[in-house]
């Protein structure tokens, strides 16, 4: 049994003002190409396959049109809603495309919808579990302990009456421990959206979506294929590649990857104005990429990014990297958001303001406030 494993396709997103529309369209088509050269028995989509709950007009046809194509080749399509998705949206018409193999999750009302495949080896269950949150499963589960993203997911799975003796796959979208993420990700401070991935020890593969770089979580089989394309300038030294599963007898993957290559690379130069504007030094290169560029110089350079964009078409982003710039960023360095708890963060803003710690009565009510915060919003 072989299928390919795909996610945050983020259809009509824009980076830097910039539509991604035409190198979505010509991604998509590369994909295509593989699927035809590969033959897999079905497709995973996991989740995000718009940028906004409310898409663009173009990226709807987009997407109308990568599931045309698809339904033509008589490939199965398995796909769940993310967090950048309307879950009412993305399942509208669900039920009349369900006839030719798309199979699109619907809102998550307390069962995942699931489908059975079969091949030589037996049969494989395939679960779609869209993009959940904690407010949501406790107003389903009113009866259980939900206190977090860990416990949502747990108990979805434990309502899922997996028959442990075949072969499980999972299709997700939440951010699991230990993944690593990009500056285009959606980013929940304190890391309170974390999920062990414990909760998903009784599937064979678990195919991961929301992280925009391909890694894998512990196991082998807990995978994240990440986005097609370049999202933002943090994704710049990612190899993007769609993910093939070839699933033999339970316990047996063999998991590998088809690099894809965009319309457009995106890429970060840097240098003196005068050096980049000097033709022995871009002549040859890819100028229409998406660029960042970075000057040296340590005076601005008045009309830098119009006379650059002579040469350079597609410059996304111009900054500076010298003494000034240096300076500014060592005076308001601070740690990384993500690792810190929002009490951690907001004792540190009222040092800074008030020049003295938190008392430990103050650090309780904050600490209150933050928690009925956070109950009314997850």
């Amino acid at each position: 049994m072989k299928y390919i494993h795909l996610s945050d396709l983020h259809l009509g997103k824009r980076v830097n003002e910039f539509s991604m529309i035409e190198d979505q369209r010509y991604i998509l088509k590369e994909i295509l190409t593989i699927i035809k050269e590969e033959r897999p028995d079905f497709v995973i989509i996991a989740g995000d396959v718009y940028d906004k709950s409310v898409p663009s007009e173009e990226a709807m046809q987009l997407w109308d049109e990568f599931l045309i194509r698809l339904a033509e080749k008589k490939v199965e399509v398995f796909a769940i809603s993310g967090n950048h998705d309307s879950a009412v949206r993305f399942a509208d018409h669900s039920m009349l495309v369900e006839s030719t193999g798309i199979h699109l999750s619907p809102t998550y009302n307390g069962e995942a919808k699931h489908f059975t495949v079969s091949d030589e080896y037996g049969k494989a269950n395939i679960y779609l579990l869209p993009f959940i949150k904690p407010a949501v499963m406790r107003s389903i589960f009113p009866e259980e302990t939900i206190s977090d993203y860990t416990d949502a997911v747990r108990i979805a799975v434990e309502h899922m009456d997996i028959d442990e003796s075949e072969r499980n796959i999972l299709v997700a979208h939440q951010f699991v421990t230990g993944a690593a993420r990009c500056e285009s990700e959606d980013v929940v401070v304190g890391g309170l959206d974390n999920v062990d991935s414990s909760v998903f020890d009784k599937f064979d593969y678990v195919a991961l979506g929301h992280i925009h770089g391909k890694q894998r979580i512990g196991r082998d089989t807990v995978r994240y294929c990440g986005t097609p394309l370049k999202y933002s300038f943090s994704e710049k030294d990612h190899v993007k590649s769609v993910t093939i599963v070839e699933m033999g007898k339970k316990g047996e993957n063999v998991i590998r990857e088809r690099v894809l290559t965009p319309l457009h690379d995106m890429r970060e130069i840097r240098g003196a104005y005068s050096e980049l504007m000097l033709k022995e030094n871009y002549e040859g290169t890819a100028t229409d990429d998406y660029i960042h560029v970075v000057l040296t110089d340590e005076m601005d350079v008045p009309n830098a990014m119009d006379n650059l964009r002579v040469v350079y078409r597609n410059i996304m982003k111009l900054s500076y990297d010298n003494k000034r710039t240096r300076l500014r960023q060592d005076l308001t360095n601070v740690s990384d958001a993500e690792m810190k708890t929002p009490i951690e963060l907001f004792s540190e803003f009222y040092e800074k303001q008030n020049n003295q710690e938190m008392t430990e009565r103050q650090r309780e009510f904050v600490s209150d406030c933050i928690n009925v915060i956070w109950e009314e919003n997850v």
